[in-house]
């Protein structure tokens, strides 16, 4: 054998190694987000009170309790594996919250339990930020405009509303997980979560206004599973 080939070959057989010990990437569940009957219509924020805020918009944004999509589909769900698969360490990336036109971006903010939260206040006016756990610590800060992040950890996994006690319209979540595979639906409702090793799974889907709902998967290697929610609308 010649150096080139010895050289080829080896890089090869690396490469088949590599491969080799990273193992199968792993099984997938993946779906839709939906609703029957007829969701509350979402009201017009009034923001008259807050002028820097309401010139931001030549058409009043409507509140986001319910986020709905085509097809019937629900936005601004959290899609979780709620029990199953072990707690894995939080990113070293914050994750962030932004007050901007007297709105909380995004609506629904999902992270780990010990992730960094930052929240960054983008507005010409002063906002109160007022998250309200039953597990974790409760805080309510202050952010005047062009003052530094609010930087913040949750040690237990829970759902957290949050508001303002300035602007009363002002409602948001923050989604805390107890490990990595979790995803928020967009418009069309669909959602994916990879990277799963066989095992028995509880998938959670979680909405602010309709509660959740779960269901049990088995995953048994590289296959995908559907898995689909449907939540009841309530008109009211």
């Amino acid at each position: 054998m010649s150096m080139k080939h010895a050289v080829m070959a080896g890089a090869v057989m690396l490469a088949a190694s590599a491969v080799a010990l990273a193992g199968p990437a792993g099984g997938t569940i993946s779906g839709k987000v939906t609703y029957e009957g007829t969701p509350a219509k979402m009201k017009p924020i009034d923001m008259s009170k807050e002028p820097s805020c309401a010139k931001m918009y030549t058409t009043p944004p409507v509140a986001e309790t319910v986020v709905t999509g085509t097809g019937n589909s629900l936005a601004d769900v959290v899609v979780y594996i709620s029990a199953g698969a072990p707690d894995d360490a939080a990113p070293s990336t914050a994750a962030v919250f932004t007050q901007k036109g007297c709105r909380y971006i995004p609506h629904v903010l999902a992270f780990q339990v010990n992730q960094e939260l930052k929240i960054v206040n983008e507005d010409q006016t002063s906002h109160n930020i007022h998250p309200l756990p039953k597990l974790n610590r409760e805080w309510n800060k202050s952010q005047p405009p062009g003052t530094p992040a609010i930087s913040e950890k949750y040690d237990k996994a829970e759902f957290i509303p949050v508001k303002c006690n300035v602007h009363p319209w002002m409602h948001g979540n923050f989604a805390v997980m107890k490990n990595s595979h979790y995803t928020i639906t967009g418009d069309g409702g669909a959602f994916t979560l990879a990277n799963l090793p066989p095992g028995k799974y509880t998938v959670t889907a979680w909405q602010e206004s309709y509660g959740d709902q779960s269901q049990e998967v088995t995953i048994s290697g590289s296959e995908t599973k559907s898995v689909n929610f449907v939540f009841k609308a309530k008109p009211y």
